[in-house]
């Protein structure tokens, strides 16, 4: 269901035209920030990649599997409904416009009382979090209810559900940090400082690394370790997090502290600009909350599948998450002080012009991601994933899970810039309606296909042996997923045109794009024949390696005006360097 996370102008022009009379890539210092934020993602995924293959080689596609992403499940719901997002649409918008008008002191009020009012929240909520443990791991994995009868049956090895439980206790204090984490992103991407909080979750991974490694030698624990030990280990990578949430939050703080001026911490809705903030909070927590629900169900049924599938949720969604984060929210994150701006400057033209030209930034990468995992994900998978615990079954249904979310990764990535248009404007309600539209088409589609599915295992169904015994129950959700991001695609870009009359989503730059995607794919796969005796690693290297030079070479040739903007920009920082890293926070 979720991979469980926005003038007048003609209709765009062909990519053969679009080479004669290029528009200007998103510009000014918001393309700096676009870069920026790429960058500091780009680390913290790459770090994310090495953690869950650290994971996947201790714990594979089994029950420790599925205990941590449960863990992580019921902290994440309350992180994102008060997170990123949500203080990204309530609060950059104003804290950004008061900042453009020259109100330093009240900007730095109105955060204060911001960050007082979700301190007190996420505090309250974390705390009953721990206190409601058992409940809740009970209501997001049902199915963990039966493992005592099983273990006692000597048909499965592992009870999960005390596990879980001691496992959320650990990591919910952690969410009340990553809230007050996201508020500090909130102020640095208001004063154009993006590199800096999105590096921070580096500091995150790496702690759940070290905790994993010097478990892992303090327990002597590799492939086919006791449960006992493998227990150990998943409680030292949870306190790792917790941890690791800590620094990630204390990391930002100098730098929000030396651009800041006049905050005052305080607990008042009274502050200017609080309640236009919470009048915009309540329909995103609202959306937030849908999105959240079905994340919830995604694990909630999974928990009903054969073990694994929770497990392979999370694998897929590692790789679905890289591209919406490098490539939709790295643009969104940095266009959406921007908007705030010219939404004040009264400039409906401009603003315009700049959502048009994010969703071609966005789709000039994401469009051939798509095309890659669902052409060549089984290697991603195995290059990533393909060692200790993590067999041949393991890939294929990682790979099966993923190809279904990857169906709706354009949908998504320009949704995130439609969402964009109506947060400047302090518009939330349209996109929470749609999201409610969204989770129910996912719910049905999932939930139909995933139980005929589960009755397949992915070793008799593709002839492959290696891993855990596992069944396709998993996939039903992924393709329940991507098929519900288009729904929510096409209604929120039927509410943008009704909305803003000038808006046209450039179909022409996006399918000339597709088509170049599809065809660097073709000498992809003949090299992937000609070397598929290699072990997967190198294979994956190769092939990927192919497809990625064929897209980006026929881009430049066919004269596509995002190859040279990304190009330039990606040219831009390396001649940067250090000091220009530096430079953006």
């Amino acid at each position: 269901m979720s991979a469980s996370g926005e003038r007048s102008n003609p209709a765009r022009s062909s990519p053969g035209e679009q080479a004669a009379a290029a528009p200007a890539p998103v510009s000014g210092r918001s393309g700096g920030g676009a870069a920026s934020v790429a960058s500091g993602i780009l680390a913290s995924r790459l770090l994310g990649f090495v953690r869950e293959a650290a994971l996947a080689y201790y714990f594979g596609v089994g029950a420790h599997a599925d205990v941590f992403r449960t863990a992580l499940r019921g902290p994440n719901i309350l992180q994102n409904l008060l997170g990123e997002q949500t203080l990204s649409a309530a609060f950059i918008p104003i804290y950004s416009r008061l900042l453009a008008q020259g109100k330093e002191r009240e900007a730095g009020r109105f955060a204060g009382a911001i960050f007082g009012l979700l301190l007190a929240v996420a505090g309250v909520m974390a705390g009953v979090g721990v206190l409601l443990a058992r409940p809740l791991v009970a209501i997001l994995s049902p199915g963990y209810l039966e493992d005592a009868a099983k273990v006692a049956a000597g048909t499965a090895a592992v009870d999960r559900f005390p596990l879980a439980v001691t496992a959320v206790k650990i990591l919910f204090p952690m969410t009340g940090i990553l809230v007050l984490s996201a508020w500090a992103l909130g102020v640095l991407n208001s004063h154009r400082r993006f590199f800096l909080p999105y590096f921070a979750p580096v500091l995150w991974n790496a702690t759940i690394l070290a905790a994993l490694w010097e478990g892992a030698r303090l327990w002597s624990v590799g492939p086919g370790a006791p449960v006992s030990a493998l227990n150990n280990l998943l409680i030292a990578a949870c306190v790792g997090a917790l941890v690791g949430g800590l620094l990630q939050f204390l990391v930002q703080l100098p730098l929000v502290v030396r651009e800041m001026r006049g905050f005052r911490l305080s607990f008042s809705i009274r502050v200017a600009g609080v309640g236009d903030a919470l009048r915009a909070t309540f329909p995103l927590v609202l959306g937030r909350g849908v999105v959240q629900l079905t994340g919830f169900l995604d694990l909630w049924l999974a928990s009903l599948l054969a073990a694994g599938a929770q497990g392979s949720l999370g694998w897929a969604q590692t790789l679905y998450l890289l591209p919406v984060s490098l490539f939709g929210m790295s643009i969104a994150a940095s266009e959406l002080p921007e908007l705030a701006r010219l939404r004040d400057a009264r400039d409906p033209g401009a603003l315009i012009e700049r959502v048009e030209q994010a969703i071609r930034s966005t789709s000039f990468l994401t469009v051939p991601t798509a095309v890659g995992y669902l052409a060549f994900g089984y290697l991603a998978v195995g290059g990533l994933f393909r060692h200790g615990s993590f067999g041949a079954t393991d890939n294929w249904l990682v790979y099966l899970v993923l190809a279904g979310f990857a169906l709706g990764l354009i949908a998504t990535n320009s949704s995130r810039q439609f969402n964009n248009l109506f947060y400047a404007h302090q518009e939330t309600r349209i996109p929470a309606r749609i999201a409610v539209m969204r989770v129910g088409v996912a719910a049905v589609l999932g939930a139909s296909m995933m139980f005929w599915l589960d009755r397949f295992s992915v070793a008799g169904t593709l002839g492959v042996s290696g891993g855990s015994p596992l069944f396709l129950g998993a996939t039903g959700l992924g393709v329940g997923a991507g098929i519900a991001s288009w729904v929510e695609f096409w209604r929120l870009r039927r509410a943008l045109t009704r909305r803003f009359s000038g808006f046209h989503y450039p179909v022409a730059a996006v399918s000339g794009m597709a088509g170049v995607a599809a065809l660097a794919a073709i000498p992809a796969s003949l090299l992937w024949w000609l070397v598929r005796s290699l072990p997967v690693l190198p294979t994956a290297v190769v092939v990927l390696g192919c497809y990625a030079f064929c897209y980006l070479a026929t881009s430049h040739l066919l004269g596509i005006p995002e190859a040279r903007e990304w190009s330039g920009r990606l040219m831009r920082r390396l001649g940067r360097g250090v000091a220009g890293t530096r430079g953006d926070g």
